[in-house]
């Protein structure tokens, strides 16, 4: 599923930056994808994905 249309940015990915490393921020798992925000109508559910994944760590 594609989170961001504007960065093209998957689920997986998002999923793969939060198992990585230790993120609490949506836009810290953009920059750790070498991207940045830009409309910004994808950071709540980005924000719900990582709070999933750090929730179950």
């Amino acid at each position: 599923m594609v989170v961001c249309v504007c960065n093209a940015i998957r689920e997986r990915d998002l999923r793969d930056v939060a198992k990585d490393g230790e993120l609490r921020c949506a836009k810290a798992a953009y920059a750790q994808l070498g991207r940045k925000p830009k409309c910004g109508q994808c950071l709540p559910f980005a924000r719900n994905i990582i709070s999933d994944i750090t929730a179950t760590a």
